[in-house]
C-alpha cells in the first residue's frame, strides 16, 4: 500500500486527516512526523503559506522519494494590518506564545472600527511525491478581532477571533462546531476531493 506521510507531529491532526481518507475510501498507509523521529525540521521562511506547505512536503519528499508527503501552513490575515501576522502567525509577538501573539494584534488594532476589525484563517494544504506535480488545496473562514479578550486560554488566535455565523469566538465553540467551519477542515475536504484523481494519473 502506498503511503503518506503527514508533515506534522500534531496527533489531532493526524487522526483527522486519517478519518478523512477513510471516509473517502482513500486506501493509504498514513504516517506522521512523529513515526519518523530521524527527519530533520525545516526552516519555514517562505513569504507565501503556498511557499512554506510546498518546502516542507517537497524537503520530506526528497528523504522520502518513493512515498506521498501532505504539508500544511496556517495562518491568521488581518487586512487592516497589511495582512498581518500571515506567514508569522506562530511567532508574531517573537516566540512560539498564544498569549503575546494575542496581546500584539489587540494593540495593534486598538480603536479600529469594525469594518477594519475584519480577518480571515487560512490554509494551504500541500501533497508531493513520487516526481509529481504538487497538488494544491485552500481553505478559508471569515470574521473579526474582538476589541478585547476575555483571558480563556485557547489555542492560537481563537480567543479573540469571532465568527458572526456561531456569533461567538473559536475559543467559545466545540472541537466539533470549529471543525465544521474550519480553514483547515475546508481545505482538507477540498485536497481529499482532488486526490483520487491525482493519485490515478
Amino acid at each position: 500500500m502506498a503511503r503518506l506521510i503527514i508533515a506534522s507531529k500534531n496527533a489531532h491532526k493526524v487522526e483527522e486527516i486519517e478519518a478523512a481518507l477513510k471516509d473517502a475510501k482513500i486506501d493509504l498507509d498514513v504516517l506522521s512526523l512523529a513515526d519518523l523521529p530521524e527527519l530533520p525540521d525545516v526552516v519555514e521562511d517562505g513569504q507565501t503559506f503556498l511557499e512554506n506547505a510546498s518546502k516542507k512536503a517537497e524537503a520530506i519528499a526528497a528523504v522520502y522519494p518513493d512515498d506521498y508527503i501532505l504539508a500544511d501552513d496556517s495562518g491568521l490575515v488581518i487586512p487592516s494590518l497589511n495582512g498581518e501576522p500571515g506567514v508569522y502567525s506562530a511567532r508574531y509577538a517573537g516566540d512560539h506564545d498564544d498569549v503575546a501573539n494575542n496581546q500584539k494584534v489587540l494593540k495593534k488594532m486598538a480603536g479600529l472600527q469594525a469594518i477594519d476589525r475584519e480577518a480571515f484563517f487560512t490554509t494551504v494544504m500541500v501533497v508531493a511525491g513520487k516526481g509529481r506535480s504538487n497538488l494544491e488545496a485552500a481553505g478559508r473562514v471569515d470574521g473579526f478581532i474582538t476589541e478585547d479578550w476575555d483571558g480563556r486560554e485557547s489555542f492560537g488566535y481563537d480567543p479573540i477571533f469571532y465568527y458572526a455565523p456561531a456569533e461567538k469566538t473559536f475559543a467559545e465553540m466545540t472541537m466539533d462546531e470549529k471543525n465544521a467551519v474550519s480553514h483547515r477542515g475546508r481545505a482538507l475536504k477540498e485536497m481529499i476531493a482532488k486526490l483520487p484523481t491525482w493519485l490515478a494519473e
